[in-house]
């Protein structure tokens, strides 16, 4: 969990023996036509958010397209190529899609016309789509929040052309997240011809959010909003006299970024919007120098003061002109500690620079994970008001590049990397609460072949981590059948040791049209997908042995570590998105 207050009532019923409990799952509901839903952040007061993936339906819209172009011809040779490869006999023609609306109808022209376009997302002569919402849980019902998408004028519905991240949730239901405007399509003629074409631009690239309870929006415009700017949301806390968000945004460019727009955005061959995306996706680092910001606002969501957290180095003067510098605060605490991640200077080698886990705290940045011991990358995600850091750094093992979960507390300075499923297992913790429990996840299979995420709990002083699907019942309510969920992904966790995720199971396989999926003998096919769900500790619950007797060690072993009193806590009845 993040910056939650501590719940001392919690704490008296803690025990000092050695217990062991099972969890109850709960599904929270998923967003009618989509396939996948995850969760993000829940407050102590039941507030839940997450987003959804896998949209059906996306809208296509066929009106901008030359179906002419070889680009487009290309593909579909390709496309009747990979049916004849397996054995099966093409359903649609361009000529379908383009004057039959075989898009709205034949879910094999929907899925050709959707990878398509995202084939070509980097070409912005072309309709931009997204898979991509950020839900609210309510009541068992997850509905949508668009943040930053608007009705289409194209089609009916928003135009699902933004991406959005929705991140975190205060006591009193008050929200923040990030997103994209929305795309709009455009008449633009390049010099020297006559014919104007569709292009598609959009306003900004990124742009943070508040939502009140009730809905109130407060966007947080960057201190530099030239070419749009960026700023990103990524945490907030409630406090007495109003809230606390962190995340980042953007403060300039450097000079050599400015010279190459000026070259070479003339609004000639392309909008000088586009162009300004252009740069900013072939550059490395991005066009905007973007640094952690903490913002604190009143109860009537007034900005009342924008802090910059700054960087854990210094940049040169020659640096500031040539390249761009990025920090970014992920989480906060009830006190303001934030944490998250910052470019530094490779400890030996001041021209290489890494982006490592960070801590802002005191008007400093300070990036503690030990490079001299071949770490050279990862997060700060998450902190407990103990200012106890949980994340994950990364390091080469056996060959290869590898995260693997931390926690540091501030007060000593110390980070301890905790036993994973095993040694290259990459993991994360993504959630910490005031009592040390850490949950987050790691890779199960020892072959890479066979890597798999799997959620785990883990207790600070205790030497393993262990595998939550082993504290989950053996059998579905039969009996007889494997129980049907496998966690993935845990989230978040409460003060009540309550456990909020994403789990995978079995259900009938969907087209994109939404429409189910059979097999040529006409037999129902199925797929596995994510769900959001909530773990509650089962009181007097025993740990079942599932394992047949040639399982991996690994996979059980780890069930036997110290609960101190999860049992005693009562039952409570009843979505790592970030990016610079």
């Amino acid at each position: 969990m993040k910056y939650k207050l501590l719940a001392a009532s919690i704490l008296a019923t803690m025990s000092t023996s050695a217990l062991s409990a099972t969890y109850q799952l709960t599904e929270l509901g998923a967003l009618e036509g989509a396939k996948y839903s995850y969760v993000t952040d829940v407050s102590e007061s039941g507030h839940i958010i997450g987003i959804a993936n896998g949209l059906y339906n996306l809208p296509v819209d066929i009106e901008h397209i030359d179906f002419s172009l070889s680009l487009i011809q290309n593909a579909y040779t390709n496309e009747v190529n990979a049916f004849e490869l397996s054995d099966k006999e093409i359903t649609f023609t361009l000529e379908d899609i383009e004057k039959n609306n075989a898009v709205a109808t034949n879910a094999d022209a929907h899925s050709f016309m959707i990878r398509f376009l995202a084939n070509v997302s980097a070409n912005y002569q072309f309709q931009k789509l997204s898979s991509l919402t950020a839900i609210k849980y309510d009541s068992g019902a997850a509905v949508e929040q668009t943040l930053f998408d608007i009705n289409s004028p194209d089609y009916p519905g928003v135009t699902r052309s933004v991406t959005n991240f929705y991140n975190a949730v205060a006591e009193d239901g008050t929200t923040v997240g990030w997103g994209s405007a929305p795309f709009d399509k455009i008449e633009f003629t390049i010099e020297d011809e006559t014919d104007p074409k569709p292009w598609f631009t959009r306003d900004f690239i990124e742009r943070g959010i508040v939502i009140s309870e009730s809905g109130m929006e407060v966007p947080l415009v960057p201190q530099f909003s030239e070419y749009g700017g960026t700023s990103q949301a990524s945490d907030i806390v409630k406090t007495a006299d109003g809230y606390i968000v962190v995340g980042n945004m953007s403060l300039g460019i450097p000079q050599t970024r400015q010279t190459n727009i000026t070259d070479n955005c003339d609004d000639k061959y392309q909008p000088f919007s586009t162009c300004i995306e252009v740069i900013n996706n072939q550059t490395t680092r991005g066009l905007f120098n973007k640094h952690a910001t903490k913002w604190t606002l009143d109860n009537a969501f007034n900005i009342t003061s924008t802090e910059v957290l700054g960087l854990a180095l210094v940049p040169d003067e020659d640096e500031t002109e040539n390249t761009t510098f990025i920090s970014n605060a992920l989480a906060v605490n009830s006190q303001g500690v934030a944490v998250g991640v910052s470019n530094t200077r490779y400890f030996d080698r001041e021209s290489t620079i890494l982006t490592m886990p960070a801590y802002f705290k005191d008007g400093e940045v300070i990036d503690f994970i030990e490079q001299r011991d071949d770490w050279q990358g990862g997060m700060s995600l998450a902190i407990n008001d103990n200012n106890i850091i949980t994340g994950y750094a990364t390091k080469r093992l056996e060959g290869t590049l590898r995260n693997k979960f931390f926690y540091h507390d501030i007060a000593t300075g110390t980070t301890v990397y905790p036993d994973s499923y095993f040694t290259s297992s990459s993991s994360y913790g993504n959630s910490i609460n005031n009592q040390g429990y850490i949950v987050g996840e790691g890779e199960v299979g020892v072959s890479d072949s066979s890597r798999r995420s799997a959620a785990f709990i883990y207790k600070i002083g205790d030497d393993k981590i262990t595998n939550l699907n082993d504290l989950l019942p053996c059998y579905d309510m039969d009996g007889t059948s494997s129980y049907g969920y496998s966690m993935s992904e845990a989230k978040v966790i409460n003060e009540n040791n309550e456990i909020f995720g994403v789990a995978t199971k079995t259900v009938e396989k969907r087209n994109s049209l939404g429409e189910v999926v059979t097999d040529v003998n006409g037999k129902t096919e199925y797929e596995s997908v994510a769900v959001a769900v909530k773990l509650s500790p089962i009181p007097n619950g025993t740990i079942e042995d599932c394992a047949p007797p040639d399982a991996e060690v690994y996979e059980r072993r780890s069930a036997s570590f110290s609960w101190y009193g999860l049992l005693l806590l009562p039952l409570i009845a009843f979505r790592r998105v970030f990016r610079f």
